[in-house]
């Protein structure tokens, strides 16, 4: 456990209980030494339906079991008996605030298998889609971080700026959340007449909400006392845990599959890696905040570079009866939570064979999240979780 500079104390570890043979904590909740206690499915500082088994020495956690199964949705088994166009309306469900990269990776896969080229235009929108949704979750997560320790008034902000990003979505898919803009050939749409112009009206408010947020949390003492070495990561464990996104950039690791992989016409735009050395709350925090800087720069270069018109549909045959070729691929994208994939194998049939999602939740939420609670005080158990930036719907799939 990394050392606390802000907070000088020396944690009791005279009652915490011993390790057994088989590598499992002697727990005897008799002696009153210890309690049991549930955070979630329906708590707010749980990131979804999921729950926390925490045992509790003092105010400090001496074991933590992520328990899913709230859902209930097995949606990987429905793939299987629908045809590909018929996995949209379902895909989307799997991680709900940012269906997009859903969308992406369903539709990539299918033109892969099949062997599909979409047109120029349609790779331009795709980009904007998903940098769009990239923009309303972290609007969402940023503020959130603020909110595990009463700082609801961020979220307050955040959730207006991305209403008005919903707002832009409504108008090019017809849809706030769930959009099924992305689809097997290209995309449903030409940007609607005067959209730039709208969605630049949308990121100026979006800039004065980073000027603002920067003042409510990453100035004030009590934000950086509460997050600043606590939920240390060390850099070793992000390929042992599978960690991506933010919380491996914030580790001081390149991880970015726009960059890493480009994909779409990612190669044509200029950022950059967002990178931390902390590896703690903070340092996640603030990666997620210039991964916002940098979102709002590239949807304006891509309505910048983007040409007016072209072709946004290849052809393809009728998705009502098509049937992939035999082959397997996998596809992934750059979620605001990190690298997103589908593994998808084709048997020739109008069905797909299997479909597998490779999310960062899985991995964040259940190993990695287990053993950053423990030593950790309960009052940090809500903050440490939403600095993964989890998604249970993800792994409940």
């Amino acid at each position: 456990m990394k050392k606390n500079k802000l907070i000088n104390w020396k944690p009791d570890r005279s009652r915490f209980p011993e390790m057994g043979a088989d590598g499992k904590l002697n727990v005897d909740l008799d002696s009153q030494k210890y309690i049991k206690v549930w955070q979630g499915p329906n708590h707010p500082g749980v990131t979804g339906n999921m729950s926390l088994e925490l045992t509790i020495g003092g105010d400090e956690v001496v074991e933590a079991k992520t328990h899913v199964g709230y859902l209930h949705r097995g949606f990987e088994k429905l793939f299987e008996r629908r045809k590909y166009i018929q996995c949209f309306p379902t895909c989307i469900r799997m991680c709900v605030p940012e269906a997009d990269s859903n969308e992406y990776c369903l539709a990539t896969g299918t033109e892969e298998l099949g062997g599909i080229e979409i047109p120029d235009m349609a790779k331009w929108l795709r980009m904007l889609a998903l940098e769009m949704a990239r923009l309303q979750a972290l609007l969402r997560i940023v503020p959130g971080q603020g909110g595990t320790m009463g700082l609801g008034i961020g979220v307050q902000w955040g959730l207006y700026v991305r209403e008005l990003i919903l707002d832009r979505f409504e108008e090019l898919t017809g849809g706030r959340i769930y959009h099924m803009y992305i689809l097997p050939g290209g995309v449903r749409g030409l940007l609607p007449d005067g959209f730039a112009a709208r969605m630049e009206d949308n990121l100026k408010k979006a800039d004065q909400f980073v000027k603002d947020i920067q003042d409510l949390m990453y100035n004030n003492a009590v934000f950086k006392k509460r997050t600043k070495d606590v939920g240390y990561i060390d850099p070793s464990w992000v390929d042992k845990f599978g960690i991506v996104g933010p919380v491996a950039r914030a580790a001081g690791v390149k991880r970015d599959v726009r960059l890493d992989y480009p994909y779409l016409h990612y190669d044509k735009l200029e950022f950059d890696y967002n990178i931390e050395t902390g590896s703690d709350i903070y340092a996640r925090s603030m990666v997620r905040l210039k991964d916002l800087k940098t979102t709002i720069d590239l949807i304006r270069q891509i309505l910048a570079k983007m040409p007016e018109k072209g072709d946004i549909k290849a052809l393809t045959p009728n998705v009502l009866h098509w049937e992939i070729p035999r082959g397997e691929t996998y596809v992934k994208s750059e979620s605001s939570r990190g690298e997103y994939g589908f593994y998808m194998v084709a048997d020739g049939s109008e069905f797909p064979r299997r479909i597998n999602l490779r999310g960062p939740s899985y991995t964040h939420a259940i190993p990695l999240l287990e053993k950053l609670l423990i030593n950790a005080n309960i009052s940090d158990v809500s903050s440490i979780m939403v600095s993964l930036g989890t998604c249970p719907p993800e792994i409940e799939r």
